[in-house]
């Protein structure tokens, strides 16, 4: 399926994960609402966007199954924590209770206004590697305590690559009286998401991911029993709104100033691409090349795998730990020298070089990266500690 994106074909892209990457059929309707926009931006932004914009709430709230009231687009999943953090009604000692497995971005809006407030950001410390959806539970709650107010975790981790137990997690949450925020930046499009189920407070997710849409638009969904807390982070037309709709929550956060509404439009096309190309079969076929080379790179740099080898803690993403002092270096020398475009992230001191699979990826894209990796390793380079 590589004909379908527009990725230059000299790079072996292997880094799906961070910014996605849009097929031509989906880039062209976003061309086109550009165009519209341009046409008549007055008429455009004033009345069309409002109706367009509900039409994609709706065709987006029916994919991740909320109501079309209860979420809103936003540009990505940090704006989406930064519009919580920062409306969250702390009180001097609340605590946000987390992993230590969290988003780099997340971690420093958590902190930022935990600190602003008083208040405690707990990063409960996770034993890697993970044994089982059990012990993950057990050592997560580890960190809860009296003054514990809010859980703050990923569905589908950045850097390591993991899906956790957020349901099991919410669940639990819910039943200790705690308000659940849940960052699934990886999910839509990635792995099946049912909000209706999932039972969390607060969602975000990402259209210009696994959702193959263009960047700059994610969605921030806010349960009805929450939203009277939730500002917006600009203040607009949309409060006291002269124009009310039913949703003063999609009024405040909606109308928020002059901005380009394409990438946001063209999330509806993203689901029907999908739907008219059977995706989720092409999202199985990825999984299975995922776990089916995970093992041979870990034996590669003598490392092992961060949870076991199962669809259960892996989609279309897999970070092999790697022992290199020179993560940053890594990375350049594998895009510079061999053309490999993929991520080296670094978490807790902990290196791992996270490859993801989608439909223009093959074997033999792997088989590249291995055979770099290989030579490496063989040539005894500085990229690698000794022995490692």
């Amino acid at each position: 399926m590589k004909d379908l994106f527009l990725l230059d074909p000299e790079i072996t892209f292997l880094n799906f994960g961070s910014f996605g990457a849009c097929p031509k059929p989906i880039f062209r309707k976003y061309q086109e609402w550009q165009l519209e926009l341009e046409k008549e931006p007055v008429q455009f932004i004033v009345n069309r966007a409002i109706i367009e914009l509900e039409r994609v709430r709706i065709d987006l709230g029916k994919y991740v199954g909320c109501g079309d009231k209860d979420l809103v687009m936003v540009t990505n999943p940090s704006y989406a924590i930064n519009t919580i953090a920062k409306s969250f009604p702390f009180k001097k000692g609340d605590e946000i209770l987390t992993s230590n497995l969290e988003y780099g971005a997340c971690d420093r809006t958590w902190e930022y206004y935990c600190k602003k407030h008083e208040a405690k950001y707990i990063r409960q410390k996770i034993t890697l590697p993970l044994i089982s959806k059990e012990l993950f539970i057990e050592e997560f709650w580890k960190g809860y305590t009296s003054k514990t107010k809010a859980i703050f975790l990923s569905q589908i981790t950045s850097a390591t690559g993991l899906i956790l137990p957020v349901r099991e997690i919410c669940e639990e949450a819910k039943q200790r009286g705690l308000i659940t925020i849940i960052d699934g930046a990886h999910v839509p499009g990635h792995i099946p998401l049912n909000l209706s189920l999932l039972n969390a407070d607060i969602y975000t997710g990402a259209c210009h991911k696994w959702l193959m849409g263009p960047k700059g638009s994610s969605f921030l969904y806010v349960h009805p029993d929450q939203q009277y807390w939730v500002d917006p982070l600009v203040i607009s037309w949309g409060y006291k709104s002269d124009y009310p709709s039913e949703s003063e929550f999609i009024d405040w956060h909606q109308t928020t100033g002059t901005r380009d509404y394409a990438a946001f439009l063209t999330v509806p096309e993203c689901i029907k691409f999908r739907q008219e190309k059977n995706w989720d079969d092409v999202s199985l076929t990825c999984r299975k090349i995922v776990l089916d080379n995970a093992t041979m790179f870990c034996e590669l740099v003598n490392s092992k795998p961060l949870a076991p080898i199962n669809d259960s803690f892996y989609g279309q993403m897999f970070s092999i730990p790697v022992n290199t002092p020179k993560p940053i270096l890594l990375q350049k020398h594998l895009y510079e020298k061999y053309r490999i475009e993929i991520p080296v992230a670094v978490q807790n001191g902990n290196s791992y070089l996270r490859y993801s699979i989608q439909a223009f990826n093959s074997q033999e894209d792997l088989n590249i990266l291995y055979s770099a990796l290989e030579e490496i390793v063989s040539e005894g380079q500085l990229l690698f500690n000794s022995g490692k």
